[in-house]
């Protein structure tokens, strides 16, 4: 049942097998007055799967500023409005972020309808979410800001999570494998739900064989899951010392490099060190 007052309802939606929706997602889809969605013809699909017959409009990212104020102007009739991406959840490297903020700054509620994420299945299913995960999302098209953005990334002691296009994978993983040591796990996760479905686990050093072993390999969605780096041996107590002086002044970056000059300890072991100092605070 909606809210007496009228909502933006944030719905997830599968993310390609129609079955993985919710109950409460199929009620609110079917009881708003409109449903906004990225793709108006993907979304008639799920629709007639399920028997609704909803009023659509398109909010996608080359509309999303005409789209909110719509959506507002519906809202302030009184009509609630379900909000959908193609495929998951909306404003999750999705179109949506800009609408949900527009309808909040209107004064309007905006409610979320938990489901699919393709962020949340790729990393149940990885092996690697024991612990803390930095989500990327997508990195820049262009190769020399992907590695700039790599290299930022380098030293995190964390599962890091991309998106990435089947146009783009083999670049992104080669630039991985540049940037990242060989040994770290990637694991791959393509169309996730769908029928051709696969999650394949591998150092790193072994993913572009692994892609140019089969040219089907490189079709379909893409999330790219890559372990966090293996912690290197204890800092010396002087070492420690120095680098803890140094963060109660400094940011974690200048703490690990200016530690690094004094002490000729490596800058990458210092600066994760410095991140757990830091986390632990």
């Amino acid at each position: 049942m909606l809210n007496k007052t009228a909502s933006l309802y944030v719905v997830a939606t599968p993310l390609g097998n129609l079955r993985d929706i919710g109950l409460r997602a199929l009620d609110v889809l079917a009881e708003v007055a409109v449903v906004a969605a990225e793709d108006t013809r993907h979304t008639r699909v799920l629709l007639d799967a399920h028997g609704i017959d909803k009023r659509l409009i398109a909010a996608h990212e080359h509309n999303e500023r005409e789209a909110a104020e719509k959506i507002c102007a519906l809202l302030a009739r009184g009509e609630s409005v379900a909000l959908v991406s193609d495929a998951g959840t909306p404003a999750i490297s999705d179109p949506g972020a800009r609408i949900v903020r527009a309808v909040q700054q209107a004064g309007h509620p905006v409610v979320p309808v938990p489901g699919p994420c393709a962020l949340a299945a790729a990393l149940s299913a990885s092996g690697l979410g024991d612990g803390r995960f930095l989500f990327q999302g997508f990195l820049p098209a262009k190769p020399a800001a992907r590695r700039a953005m790599l290299e930022g990334l380098r030293d995190l002691v964390a599962t890091l999570v991309f998106y990435e296009a089947p146009h783009r994978v083999r670049e992104t993983v080669g630039d991985l494998l540049a940037v990242f040591d060989g040994e770290r796990e990637l694991v791959v996760c393509r169309e996730l739900t769908k029928l051709f479905e696969e999650i394949c686990r591998m150092p790193l050093a072994q993913a572009p064989a692994w892609f140019e072993a089969d040219a089907n390999r490189a079709r379909g969605e893409f999330v790219l899951l890559v372990s966090a780096p293996v912690p290197q041996p204890g800092l010396s107590a002087q070492s420690e010392r120095i680098l803890r002086a140094l963060l109660e002044e400094l940011p974690v970056k200048s703490a690990a490099r200016l530690a690094s000059e004094i002490t000729g300890v490596g800058r990458n072991a210092l600066y994760r060190r410095a991140l757990e100092l830091r986390d632990a605070s």
